[in-house]
């Protein structure tokens, strides 16, 4: 009871001193409901915006049963419950991408067949085309789909406008409007149609808003566009009894048909009855990844726990002739340890109400936006309740544990220090900096030898957090360390950093709340800079910088040539043209179209051809294929070029940037030059030969052509050394046709003064969207430009640094707050001993600079730690891959190295920026004026 009687006293006070503190209870209120009310926002955003199967369901299926896809024309096949993975018989006779020109008759029966009697089929199909747009055209799915049949309930939500009702219209997603610039009303050119569409309103697909998509009405748009754009045809279906279970799913895949049903998705069959589950095709996270959020996740509650602590200090020594009266009148140790506790608690718990109901209120004033960036609407807000009162519970543990030092440091003190007003002295205890240094060495020795050993990223996150553990702890001495460097700087420098250094309680935790922020962004910098180092050393150009490459596949793509070169010509910077050919059997075939052109083979001689690519390979031991792997027979070009033999004039030499006299004069004599790594066409008389087939051959078990070529032709060979950029065999046109060889032109490349710009592309591609549209056809040749590396992590280092930033110029402010209101008696004295205004400015910016310069430094040096760890955990991961590759006989490419970079930016946006942001900030928010008040007793 005297102890439910202490507790009642000590809450009771410190509900009373939080209101008549307003100001400092504010404050600490707000350090720990900020986290609080950000964790319940993330929590809650990730419950709603993970929808349940159930919801899931109804997206795709709207109120059907089941969905039926058509996968063969009756062979049958094998699915997972859910139908996502599906394998195919060997005696499946059409698979499922490509196109079913079946009448339409003969497919709906193939699916009534495997359903019973009484279902509703609805079919449901869709396309990848173009539709025309305010400035052009846009790539566009249209979908054909009876949108007033009550099975599509919950599939799409309608926002404005009808759903077509005639063939001459359509509804669009807002997504479609927002690129296109049209609105309800506007007219519609589809896939190069004769025809316009009306629009006549708008929706959205609850999963994917971003998606652009039109509705028409079945069989009015879908029948005029390329099949082979067009997806098999598949039926939304209503069963009687509503239950297609797996038994009726398994007859359907003996029709050929693909099922995800309602029903067996959310209670999936036993076990011993699916032959393979949807589980099978599953991929684990990347380890270092992994371990990466591990060891930023604990930073960032590391730093929750710090930016508390100082405010219960410097609250409990405003308290101190409170707590002196106390302990004046018979209080004792333990309730002075309650009431500082019970504040703890009192705070805490409004913490606890403050960020739950703002991280509520946040997350529904964000919703939209929300949905918006992650393309896909909340199926409703899912409150777990246990979940946020376990968070709740966190900020009442934070504030209990807060104040836990200042409670036994007010315990201690003396009842004639508190009523007097005099801090007495107190020496930093030795014990701490002897565990943090341990700690450091212990936990950055755990981190970097797990890297290098085990494949469990917990290991490497341990051991980063315990060496950061470890400054934490060794922060008090360093700060006390920084303390002497006083004496160089001027008087309000060297007043700002001796209050810091002797007012460690408060300095400290600030300075350790900065380090942990800083730390995780400069462990993630450095692993980003690092991987971006990586990828720039291993990149390969496809062609030289600067090149210019058009190129044609289809027939349509081809007939645009000749007018797409004058736009290059014209939009950009070039100086050297040279124009590819392609061997052709037949004179005049398009190889890509729809006609059989035959087929021109490069003959690899006997005895050249790779040992990894035969039949024979699974006999090979691991040393073996290593050896292989390096081996020039079994080395394949890479670049823009294709294998083989291609028809180009000198010119490509000269594009190609190789620098060598007597492989043109070679191209001129009518001989063959083989670029690197060509060799294994070449036989041992130093001759290449071509066999040309008029018809498409036959080939064997083994993989070779049984029938005899209709032409071969030998010619001399010169081996060049050059890098070929993907060239093997070059030959010129007049080399060709003195052969009796065919050949057509299907893509040209251009060497250029410099690089294209942005804007020159873009004119360019602007060009050909008009040509095509002058042409009647969708359809332009593709255009590449060798622009070199590119790497998208400036933005994700800026925004870390912006975080990191804000974090350290918060817990810097808060610190400089603290100070201010800690050490007023103290700028009372200098006020009376003549020091000006602005002394008081000067003063709190310093203060509040200098924070923020130890807890960055600390920081910068500490992140290191971790980082390294990680990348070293990636290395290894990845030299496993390349190692597994390497015995496979796959070519794994270079060894992987270790990169590590340094993030010198970011060291420099932390460690400068964020210093003088802060003093500046300070300076300016501090009042100048200070009043003189009477000494308290």
């Amino acid at each position: 009871m005297k102890r439910l009687n202490t507790w009642r006293l000590a809450l009771r006070i410190a509900r009373r001193d939080a209101r008549r503190a307003k100001g400092r209870s504010a404050l600490v209120v707000a350090m720990i409901a900020l986290p609080i009310l950000v964790v319940s926002a993330a929590d809650l955003t990730y419950r709603s915006g993970d929808i349940s199967k159930a919801e899931s369901l109804t997206r795709e299926l709207g109120r059907s049963d089941a969905r039926y896809t058509i996968a063969t024309q009756g062979s049958p096949v094998v699915q997972s419950p859910s139908g996502e993975v599906v394998q195919y018989r060997e005696d499946a006779d059409d698979m499922v991408w490509d196109s079913d020109d079946r009448p339409a008759e003969e497919i709906l029966g193939q699916v009534e067949s495997a359903l019973p009697d009484g279902a509703t089929v609805l079919a449901d199909q869709y396309a990848h085309t173009n539709a025309s747009t305010r400035t052009g055209l846009t790539d566009i799915q249209v979908r054909e789909i009876d949108s007033a049949s009550p099975l599509v309930e919950g599939m799409l939500t309608l926002l404005r406008g009808d759903y077509p009702e005639e063939a001459d219209e359509v509804a669009v997603t807002q997504a479609f409007l927002d690129t296109s610039g049209l609105g309800i009303g506007s007219q519609v050119t589809i896939g190069g149609l004769e025809q316009t569409y009306t629009i006549t309103g708008a929706y959205e697909l609850p999963s994917e808003l971003s998606l652009e998509q039109a509705i028409a009405v079945p069989g009015s748009v879908l029948p005029h566009l390329d099949p082979t754009n067009v997806v098999p045809l598949s039926f939304l279906v209503d069963v009687p009894d509503g239950d297609v279970d797996w038994a009726a799913v398994q007859h359907a895949n003996e029709a050929g048909l693909i099922v995800s049903s309602r029903s067996v998705t959310l209670n999936p069959p036993p076990a011993d009855q699916v032959e393979f589950s949807d589980g099978d095709m599953s991929s684990s996270t990347d380890p270092a990844t992994t371990a990466a959020l591990i060891t930023v996740v604990s930073l960032i509650i590391l730093e929750i726990c710090l930016l508390a602590g100082p405010a219960f200090a410097v609250g409990a020594r405003r308290a101190r002739r409170q707590l002196g009266l106390v302990g004046a009148n018979g209080g004792d140790r333990r309730q002075l340890r309650a009431i500082m506790l019970a504040s703890g608690l009192v705070l805490g718990a409004a913490a606890a109400v403050v960020g739950t109901l703002g991280g509520i209120t946040l997350t529904l004033i964000g919703r939209p936006f929300i949905e918006e960036a992650i393309g896909a609407r909340f199926g409703g807000l899912d409150f777990r309740l246990t979940e946020l009162g376990g968070i709740a519970l966190l900020a009442v543990v934070v504030g209990l544990l807060a104040a836990v030092v200042p409670a036994i440091n007010a315990a201690r003190t003396d009842v004639l220090e508190s009523l007097s007003g005099r801090r007495g002295v107190r020496r930093a205890g030795r014990a701490l900096p002897v565990v943090g240094f341990v700690a450091l060495i212990g936990g950055a020795a755990l981190a970097i030898v797990g890297a290098m050993t085990v494949d469990e990223p917990t290991v490497v996150a341990a051991g980063s957090i315990i060496a950061e553990l470890g400054v934490v702890a060794l922060t008090p001495l360093l700060v006390g360390g920084f303390g002497k460097l006083a004496r160089a700087l001027p008087l309000s420098g060297r007043l700002a950093l001796r209050d810091a250094a002797r007012n460690r309680g408060r300095t400290a935790p600030a300075v350790a709340a900065i380090m942990a922020a800083t730390a995780g962004a400069v462990a993630v910098a450095t692993v980003l800079v690092s991987d971006t180092a990586q990828q720039r050393a291993e990149y390969t150009p496809g062609l030289p910088s600067g090149t210019v490459a058009l190129s044609g596949w289809s027939p349509e793509e081809l007939a645009l040539l000749d007018p797409a070169r004058g736009i290059i010509e014209a939009e950009m910077p070039t100086t050297v043209r040279a124009d590819r050919g392609m061997l052709t059997a037949v004179p005049g075939c398009v190889q890509y179209g729809s006609a059989d052109c035959g087929l021109v083979e490069t003959r690899i001689p006997e005895g050249n051809g790779c040992p990894l690519w035969s039949a024979e390979s699974e006999q090979l031991t691991s040393a073996e294929r290593r050896e292989l792997v390096t081996d020039e027979r079994c080395v394949e070009a890479s670049g823009f070029g294709a294998p083989g033999m291609v028809v180009a004039d000198p010119e490509l030499l000269d594009v190609l940037d190789v620098d060598d006299p007597r492989a043109r004069e070679a191209l001129e004599r009518g001989e063959v030059v083989a670029l690197a790594m060509a060799g294994r066409f070449v036989d041992d008389d130093g001759r290449v030969t071509m066999d040309v087939y008029e018809t498409s051959p036959a080939y064997g078990d083994d993989g070779a052509i049984t029938v005899e070529p209709d032409l071969s032709v030998t010619l001399p060979v010169y081996q060049a050394t050059d890098q070929g950029y993907g060239f093997e065999l070059l030959m010129t046109p007049e080399t060709a046709e003195a052969a009796g060889l065919s050949f057509a032109q299907d893509s040209t490349l251009y060497a250029t003064e410099r690089t294209p710009t942005e804007a020159e592309q873009q004119a360019v591609e602007g060009a050909m969207r008009d040509l095509a549209t002058r042409s009647g056809t969708t359809a332009t040749p593709y255009i590449d430009v060798e622009d070199g590396f590119h790497s998208d992590t400036a933005l994700n280092l800026l925004v870390l640094s912006l975080a990191a930033g804000i974090l350290a110029l918060g817990a810097a402010g808060i610190a400089t707050g603290l100070a201010q209101a800690d050490s007023e008696a103290d700028l009372g004295t200098l006020a009376a001993v003549g020091a000006s205004p602005r002394v008081r400015r000067t003063l709190s910016g310093l203060q509040c600079g200098l924070i923020a310069a130890m807890g960055v430094v600390l920081g910068a040096v500490s992140g290191v730690i971790p980082a390294i760890a990680l990348q070293l955990a990636n290395q290894r991961a990845n030299l496993a891959n390349w190692e597994s590759a390497w015995d496979n006989g796959w070519d794994p490419g270079v060894r992987p190295e270790l990169f590590l970079e340094m993030p010198w930016l970011t060291f420099g946006q932390l460690i400068v920026v964020v210093p003088l942001v802060a003093c500046l900030v300070a300076a300016l928010l501090t009042r100048s004026r200070i009043t003189l008040a009477r000494r308290a007793g």
